[in-house]
């Protein structure tokens, strides 16, 4: 992990509870389709959440009737997630080294995080942890740039923010599955949410090429921000368009 990429990564802390608030959650038809590819149900599932953030995964999951160890390393993160789900098991680790026995869980999942990995390391160990027939999963969502307004808001975000990336030029999903020899399962879900635009740029600041900006630098991009969405949706709601792609890969 270079220097710039690690920062990146490490940038979720201070803005754990704007991304606990602001992030998109994911549709009931992302584990369906994930039960589906892996072959087997979530209820009475072990399950590692890798990444796990500030929960919103874990939750989902653990509704599911999985019981969910979420793994995650900033602790500011980890203690949104406590808050937001008591009673949760936390450990403070990453994706690149899980402190687990061998084949010891069903499901290892990664949502929104896997990009944080290096994949040479968190395959292998995913795959060391599941039990035979046990599942990696690993899944984003992402704008659909066949908006107008999304593509819109890149172009701006992109000329005004040397960080700033879009989560489709560091999605390699799939390519990291096949690399290590594996059959990778996919599945896309449309889905769309409608958010207020302090929602939306809340949802913003959390992002990481927002979160490594000290508050002068940032101010200004999500005024102007601000100040485009509202010529485009007088109201102040905001439709967000997503495309949710889900990858798999199941230990022989």
């Amino acid at each position: 992990m270079t220097d710039e990429l690690r920062a990146h990564a490490l940038s979720f802390g201070p803005v754990a509870a704007l991304y606990n608030a602001a992030r998109p959650s994911y549709p009931d038809g992302l584990f369906d389709e994930l039960e589906r590819l892996a072959g087997r149900p979530l209820r009475g599932a072990d399950v590692l959440d890798v990444g796990a953030g500030t929960g919103i995964a874990t939750r989902l999951l653990a509704g599911r009737g999985a019981r969910v160890v979420a793994v995650e390393p900033s602790g500011e993160m980890a203690a949104v997630l406590r808050e937001a789900g008591p009673g949760t098991p936390v450990v403070k680790a990453g994706g690149d080294e899980l402190p687990f026995h061998d084949a010891s869980v069903d499901f290892v999942t990664y949502a929104q995080a896997f990009h944080w990995t290096d994949p040479a390391k968190s395959v292998p160990e995913a795959l060391r942890v599941l039990r035979p027939g046990g599942a990696l999963a690993l899944w984003w969502n992402v704008k659909d740039r066949q908006a107008p307004w999304v593509k819109a808001q890149e172009e701006r975000l992109s000329a005004a923010l040397p960080s700033y990336h879009y989560y489709g030029g560091v999605i390699a999903g799939a390519d990291a599955l096949t690399a290590a020899g594996l059959e990778a399962g996919h599945a896309r879900l449309h889905w769309e949410r409608q958010v207020t635009l302090d929602s939306h740029l809340a949802d913003l600041t959390s992002r990481s090429y927002f979160a490594v900006l000290d508050e002068e630098r940032r101010a200004p991009v999500l005024a102007a921000e601000r100040e485009a969405l509202l010529a485009e949706f007088p109201d102040g709601l905001i439709p967000e368009p997503y495309d949710l792609d889900l990858f798999t890969a199941r230990r022989p």
